[in-house]
């Protein structure tokens, strides 16, 4: 081999080799790199932030609550309202006479038509938190449609009755991110229940009874709705808890009880 070929095939060997070196020094750095993304994401988990006009909000459930302060002496009925004023002024008066409280979800199309209803509720020293406008499913909703249904009804409620609600509690229980970022951003708790009476569906004061009563614990959330069986059944369960040394009290007196 003269020196002209012998110089091109060692350029030639010298630039294959060069290209293999490169290869085995970036695979190990794109398995770094790659161990590394993995591992922020993991220590993210599940929260997700979101940028709404200027603040950003988590999307966690830090603001989601099922029950108060468990071990307390406090449990909190929780009556959501779209429907049957007439009955509410019945349950008003069963919590009047067992010296108990109650928060009542109010939906905001109900709220328009019922401001001397709004009033009782508040005079009567109980609370008053969100249910929407109209009963939509939220987990379906834009993170601007379950904002705009968390404010409509914030309105009404702050007009008639000079308090802004604290409190959302979404029709049926549906939530996504963007219902937890909505009230998050409106500083708002986003509530569920412990216990469901289901007392929309079983019309039996008995039944609902049971299901308000047992195996009750300190911070539990009762979900009711203003049922003429639901109003029969009050005093009874009311006087159960009285009974096993349980007070009954607002949703955010239960969650503020443990301190």
């Amino acid at each position: 081999m003269n020196r002209k070929k012998e110089r091109r095939y060692m350029a030639r060997k010298t630039g294959a080799g060069a290209a293999k070196h490169k290869k085995r020094r970036v695979a190990p750095l794109t398995a770094i790199t790659n161990f590394a993304l993995a591992f922020l994401l993991l220590s993210v988990g599940s929260v997700c932030l979101y940028n709404t006009g200027g603040e950003v909000f988590a999307a966690s459930d830090e603001n989601l609550y099922r029950y108060g302060t468990k071990g307390s002496d406090c449990v909190s009925l929780m009556f959501n309202v779209y429907e049957n004023t007439a009955v509410i002024y019945e349950i008003l008066n069963v919590l009047e006479e067992s010296g108990a409280k109650a928060t009542f979800f109010v939906g905001g199309c109900w709220a328009d038509d019922n401001e001397a209803c709004l009033n009782a509720i508040r005079n009567g020293g109980h609370e008053t938190g969100n249910h929407g406008y109209f009963h939509k499913d939220h987990s379906a909703l834009s993170l601007r449609e379950n904002e705009a249904e968390i404010e409509k009804c914030n309105r009404i409620v702050e007009a008639f009755t000079g308090v802004k609600p604290t409190l959302f509690a979404p029709p049926s229980g549906a939530y996504g991110k963007n219902t937890l970022i909505a009230a998050a951003s409106a500083e708002m708790k986003t509530i569920l229940w412990t216990k469901d009476t289901i007392d929309w569906r079983d019309r039996n004061a008995s039944l609902i009874y049971r299901r308000a009563t047992e195996n009750i614990e300190g911070g539990d959330f009762i979900l009711m709705h203003p049922k003429e069986e639901t109003a029969a059944a009050l005093k009874d369960i009311l006087s159960y808890y009285k009974n096993h040394s349980l007070r009954a009290v607002t949703v955010s007196e239960n969650l503020a009880a443990g301190g």
